[in-house]
């Protein structure tokens, strides 16, 4: 049976394991696995605007040895023309071995999913799911401290439509003591969905609505940028969109070992001079991102290399 990637439920924490060995294998063996995926074919349908995450998986496939095809935005695909996205990964599916998307209508990976007779990755799905960056940061985390377990982790901006946050916390909730601090202004707040599930399992949290106030107690800090498109009023975009700054003075209270992500692109809630810092972490996760994208390629394609 095929597999697909719609949230990173769909893997075992074991089989997590296994993902990010093999991810360290490819960063430390990278001419091992330059042919693995030769006359293999990679759709990248991307219906949202993207950077990173459709280069990532484009370098991860040509790294590989494969080739891509696919569309960069909506406006170039038959979804102009009323086209579903049953019907498009129906189509994709006799043109390519393997499907990314990425949808501003949540629910539209899975639906994907179902028509298509090839793995599909969920590439982000409107402010619902963002399951390969998720990946991507738990194999930073993973390579920064060594563990996914017993740490505290401050994710800062916008939590009510960060997709990518809601993913790494969905995430990590399967990870032994792992202590979440949301820092968010109170219209930008996690979702009641997610503390309600925290309040299930018992897993403690704090509220902030200050980065000075929780900065000292984390060992890590996801910054996220307050998400214009997210918004249906300009104005209170505006009023919002510098309500986090990451600064060097803010980075003086901070663990001498608190490292920094954000999964980008930033706009101006990490200040150019965070960069030089050895805790700014935010483009080495952009490189752990096409080794995890590479060895999930290889995963769902059932691709093994001795």
């Amino acid at each position: 049976m095929k597999r697909d990637l719609i949230t990173p439920q769909d893997f075992t924490v074991e089989e997590l394991d296994h993902l990010f060995d093999l991810a360290d294998d490819i960063r430390e063996h990278p001419a091992k696995y330059a042919h693995a995926c030769e006359g293999k074919k990679m759709a990248t349908c991307f219906f949202e605007p993207s950077t990173r995450t459709r280069l990532s998986h484009e370098t991860a496939m040509l790294n590989l040895g494969g080739r891509t095809m696919g569309f960069p935005d909506a406006g170039v695909s038959s979804a102009t023309k009323g086209e579903t996205v049953a019907d498009t990964a129906r189509v994709i599916s006799c043109f390519a071995d393997i499907m990314v998307i990425r949808h501003p209508r949540e629910g539209a990976a899975m639906v994907a999913a179902q028509y298509a007779s090839i793995p599909v990755i969920n590439a982000g799905d409107g402010g619902h799911q963002h399951p390969t960056q998720t990946l991507t940061d738990l194999l930073t985390i993973r390579s920064l401290q060594g563990h996914l377990d017993h740490f505290t982790i401050g994710l800062c901006g916008d939590l009510k439509f960060g997709r990518t946050v809601h993913s790494l916390i969905n995430a990590l909730v399967r990870y032994p003591d792992v202590h979440f601090v949301f820092i968010s202004p109170p219209e930008l707040k996690v979702p009641d969905y997610i503390t309600d599930k925290l309040d299930e399992l018992g897993i403690p949290y704090e509220e902030h609505v200050r980065l000075e106030d929780a900065i000292s107690k984390l060992d890590i800090l996801y910054m996220t940028r307050i998400q214009k498109e997210r918004f249906f009023n300009e104005d209170d975009y505006v009023r919002l969109k510098n309500f986090y700054i990451l600064d060097a003075e803010k980075m003086k209270l901070a663990k001498k070992d608190c490292y920094v992500l954000h999964p980008l692109p930033r706009v101006n809630e990490i200040a150019a001079e965070v960069d030089s810092d050895p805790r700014a972490a935010y483009f080495r996760q952009v490189q752990y991102g096409v080794y995890v994208r590479m060895a999930l390629i290889l995963t769902l394609l059932n691709i093994h290399i001795d």
